[in-house]
């Protein structure tokens, strides 16, 4: 007598994990090339604080404002659209779960979107802005030159100006030697009497103007340099600021951004009104 062997299947739902990376990553590469076109778009128009026209010497409160707000827009766009992307291409959760389990899973895929998007997007920028820095030391004339002396290179300029011709290697340390001393013009002591005494005999030597002359020469250059210093601290103080906030809100966009991709995909209504889940 055989005995029949009896088989048991049960079926078992598929699981599915809690972070999936391909819409995650999908959605980082639409942030940063959305970001990257509006940034580029941007800075031909002279939106960008990093090429307020002609140049950041000649940018007023307003621009600065204007281009901080740009980045604001930049950001909401980019990274909506990013977090979109991952929440809408994200897979169905379990039908049993709840709305509020739901929305959460699919705003912290917008979030780690947002954030793969924000490391991609640093690490074009900082490549791109190593590569403009070395060109710049390669075309340089020499390595002595001083860590601020672009910030008062106008100013450097003017006060070395003469019928004089210059020697290569002179020129270049005496210009670095200023730069460090022009630099101190913003500070609480500004810049000493010594100092001033000594720019006063640099310039006569170099220039051959009468001491009065080359006096009132380095006056103005020093009310300018200190003029010039104020107005770059301004835009990198404006500049971190409205990076600052930029991230933060993209960071935002892309929770609900997300958060609507995801009921597109469950073929739910988005709401009006953006609320955050009660409990998870």
């Amino acid at each position: 007598m055989a005995l029949a062997e009896q088989r048991e299947i049960v079926s078992v739902a598929p699981t599915t994990s809690f972070l999936q990376w391909t819409p995650v990553v999908a959605g980082a590469f639409v942030a940063s090339a959305v970001s990257l076109i509006l940034i580029a778009f941007g800075t031909a128009l002279g939106m960008s604080i990093a090429s307020s026209s002609p140049t950041w010497r000649d940018t007023s409160s307003a621009l600065a404002v204007a281009s901080g707000l740009y980045l604001l827009i930049t950001a909401l766009v980019s990274f909506g659209f990013g977090g979109y992307v991952a929440g809408r291409l994200r897979e169905r959760w379990d039908p049993s779960a709840s709305r509020d389990i739901i929305e959460f899973r699919d705003g912290m895929h917008g979030i780690v979107s947002w954030a793969l998007a924000v490391i991609i997007t640093g690490l074009v920028v900082a490549t791109s802005t190593a590569t403009i820095a070395s060109k710049t030391v390669q075309s340089g004339t020499s390595t002595s030159a001083a860590a601020g002396e672009p910030l008062v290179a106008y100013e450097l300029d003017r006060l070395f100006r003469g019928d004089r011709r210059p020697v290569e290697g002179e020129i270049t340390y005496l210009r670095a030697e200023a730069a460090r001393i022009l630099l101190t013009a913003t500070g609480r002591q500004g810049v000493t009497p010594d100092d001033r005494a000594y720019l006063t005999q640099l310039v006569t030597n170099r220039t051959g103007l009468a001491p009065p002359e080359a006096e009132r020469r380095v006056n103005n250059v020093i009310t300018a340099a200190a003029t010039a210093v104020r107005k770059a601290r301004r835009s990198a103080v404006i500049l971190g600021f409205s990076t600052a906030a930029a991230l933060l809100v993209g960071a935002a966009a892309a929770w609900y951004a997300a958060h609507n991709g995801g009921r597109h995909r469950d073929n739910v209504a988005p709401p009006h009104t953006w609320t955050w889940p009660s409990h998870v």
